[in-house]
């Protein structure tokens, strides 16, 4: 199979059209053109995770973001639901839990920067998208230009920046964006009226966001006023559908940055005007790869770690320089003194969701936990951190034959250059089908012929070709380029090919390198040195307090100026220090919870039955639970529909039936009176599980 591509073209980069940017009080910039985001004048590739304040305990908030800066993470996204701040009208609550105060000097005490999304309407599978009952049932129109609902709106605004203010980039704070609204889709009118808005309160933030994902067209927006920001999901848990769907083009290369799927419950599916957004005035940005889903009550896909590597590498590989998901840390609903507070089809919406559980099968769990994707897609982050300067001035540049997502037989691939060098991007995953296997692929760029590979399994990678280094190029490599630490260049060695290196060295002489890849692997290239890990190493490898660090199979994270990990009890791993890798080892006890479950008559009429009835009655099943210690995870492996636990009579955590064990912490139920409630399962849902 030969592999090559089309002729680049670049295209104009246009700057100082877009009413954005803006410097902190030490002179630093941020600015935005046609093609990428500049700190300084640099092109960077920021990364961006969504964890939600609201959805965990202040309690949490400064090893969780510690966590998720350890992911590769530079900047959190969040969203203020209106609802859980007001609940009943008049009655503001900015306290506790709901502090968002509190968490954004958390967030710069991590040194991590912050997106708010300030609504009014936000979605996040929130009860009425966000809005609170009292203004859903006030008879005002809602989401538009309407005297009555911009008076609201602008309370709204004006209590968050009462909460948010004397933060912003401007103030030498980390709030570095602002998106309005979500999912609006064709009132171009009320975003700016909501932008301008929120500029007469005094808000200000080098990035203006808004969504802009709708038909093929694109979203209306008031054009230069705000990024668009688009998202791929690897599944739709919204679909009405209760079987497997067809393979998604978000595995392909295709550049398209509009995923019309995408809130389709509740949008037109085109725009009768002929709009279309100026996408080349925009650089390709993101705010919902999935890195994982929410299961919904009548659909409960599962999402792998390699569905969400793939997807964000194949964004990545065609165009996407800023990298943004959804979400990536899960979370818990709150319950309010009304009404529970999860997107339900009593209050009109489409799809049920569990009235607590918002784990979101994400990279880190709602309980903190590290899932296989957290370290897979901290490689890419890495890498965005030391080569975004390389990475965001290229563009893509597709295959001669586009391979199509429903296309199992050839090889998919793309090509971002800038015409000198650039990285070749290979995706062999399609969630839901088997890709067969590839032997001998001849990919050929920019000139230069790659060894041939034979590429086999579940994988996705990027290769270089003609990429600088100090003293030398890389002519071309079988290894992916993972970060960078002085003058050293690290790779991964990907699954199933073997680490290849054409070196061109700086007096013109070239040699080939086949290392074994590992800790001790490095050679000499030029001035430069090049270490070859395993993908496994790579994908514990971590970048904290500005060293990297590598676990022995588990997740390394730095808090309180100490090395931890998200795995509970004692753990190894190695740093890099004075050009080698030093060993490591933290003794810590750990004593997990043994949990005992006994068959019981039903206790007590449980206060949420609902939940348990989704979809018709079922039989329900209860269990006491007693646990030994507050340490650990339980385990629920028994099936049913829907589950819930009550400790003291409070639920405290649910669940809908996914076919995987539902790990709930022993400390929810340590010294409480608890039980476990399972409601019959049925086939009435569609589960991967």
């Amino acid at each position: 199979m030969r592999i090559r591509f089309k002729p680049y073209h670049p295209s104009p980069v246009l700057s100082g059209h877009l009413r954005m940017g803006g410097k902190n009080p030490q002179g630093e910039e941020i600015a935005v053109n046609s093609l990428y985001i500049k700190r300084d004048a640099t092109p960077v590739i920021p990364v961006m995770g969504e964890y939600h304040f609201c959805r965990d305990s202040r309690e949490n908030w400064a090893a969780e973001l510690a966590k998720i800066k350890a992911g590769g993470v530079g900047i959190v996204a969040t969203y203020l639901f209106w609802i859980y701040h007001e609940e009943i009208e008049g009655e503001f609550d900015f306290s506790g839990d709901l502090d968002i105060r509190a968490f954004i000097t958390q967030c710069a005490a991590q040194g991590l920067e912050v997106i708010i999304r300030i609504g009014p309407w936000a979605h996040g599978e929130c009860r009425n998208g966000g809005f609170p009952d009292w203004l859903v049932h006030s008879g005002i129109p809602l989401r538009c230009n309407d005297p009555r609902y911009m008076e609201k709106a602008r309370i709204w605004y004006e209590q968050i920046y009462e909460q948010v203010k004397g933060l912003f980039f401007r103030d030498g704070g980390p709030i570095i964006g602002i998106q309005f609204e979500n999912e609006l889709v064709d009132q171009a009118e009320h975003l700016m009226a909501l932008k301008n808005m929120a500029l007469l309160i005094g808000y200000d933030a080098p990035l203006y966001t808004a969504t802009g994902w709708n038909s093929q067209y694109g979203a209306k927006m008031p054009v230069d006023e705000m990024l668009p920001v688009f998202a791929g999901y690897v599944d739709a848990p919204w679909d009405a559908s209760l079987k497997q769907l067809p393979p998604s083009h978000h595995f392909s290369f295709d550049p398209t940055r509009n995923d019309a799927a995408v809130g389709m419950d509740l949008m037109k599916d085109a725009d009768e005007s002929g709009w279309r957004l100026p996408y080349e005035r925009y650089p390709f940005a993101t705010c919902e790869l999935g890195s994982g889903l929410q299961v919904t009550h009548h659909r409960r896909p599962l999402v792998s770690a390699m569905d969400a590597y793939a997807l964000s590498l194949v964004k990545l590989g065609c165009g996407n320089n800023l990298i943004g998901y959804y979400m990536y840390h899960g979370g818990t609903n709150k319950i309010g003194k009304c009404s529970t507070f999860q997107e339900s089809t009593d209050t009109g919406y489409p799809n049920d969701v569990p009235i607590l559980n918002y784990d979101f099968q994400t990279c880190l769990s709602q309980y903190g936990e590290a899932r296989d994707q957290y370290g897979l897609l901290n490689m890419l982050h890495l890498f965005a951190h030391s080569f975004g300067a390389l990475l965001a001035p290229m563009e893509h540049v597709p295959a001669e034959e586009f391979v199509p997502c429903t296309d199992n037989t050839r090889l998919r691939c793309c090509l971002r250059t800038d015409g000198a060098s650039g990285f070749v991007f290979v995706n062999h995953h399609q969630r839901g089908m088997a890709l067969r296997d590839v032997w001998g692929a001849e990919i050929s760029a920019l000139g230069v012929a790659f060894p041939a590979l034979d590429v086999r399994g579940d994988v996705s990678f990027f290769l270089p070709v003609n990429m600088p280094l100090d003293g030398a190029v890389i002519r071309c490599a079988t290894a992916q380029p993972l970060c960078r630490e002085g003058n050293t260049f690290f790779f991964a060695e990907i699954p199933g090919i073997p680490a290849q290196y054409d070196i061109t060295l700086a007096n013109g002489s070239t040699r080939t390198v086949r290392p074994e890849a590992g800790l001790h692997s490095a050679f000499d290239a030029g001035d430069s040195r090049i270490i070859t890990l395993a993908w496994d190493q790579a994908r514990f490898t971590r970048r904290l307090e500005s060293r990297l660090y590598v676990g022995e199979n588990v997740n390394l994270y730095s808090l309180g100026g100490k090395i931890r990990a998200v795995e509970n009890g004692s753990f190894d791993y190695c740093v890099y220090e004075e050009g080698s890798f030093a060993q490591r080892h933290v003794q810590l006890d750990f004593i997990p919870a043994v949990c005992k479950l006994t068959p019981v008559s039903e206790p007590f009429a449980p206060p949420y039955a609902r939940e348990l009835e989704l979809g018709g009655a079922r039989k329900r099943t209860w269990m006491r639970v007693e646990v030994t210690s507050g340490e650990g995870l339980i385990h629920i492996r028994e099936d049913y529909d829907a589950a819930q636990i009550y400790a003291d009579g409070q639920l405290v955590a649910d669940n809908f039936y996914t076919g995987k064990a539902w790990r709930v912490p022993a400390r929810l139920l340590y010294g409480k009176e608890c039980y476990l409630v399972m409601s019959e399962k049925k086939d009435d849902f569609y589960c991967e599980g």
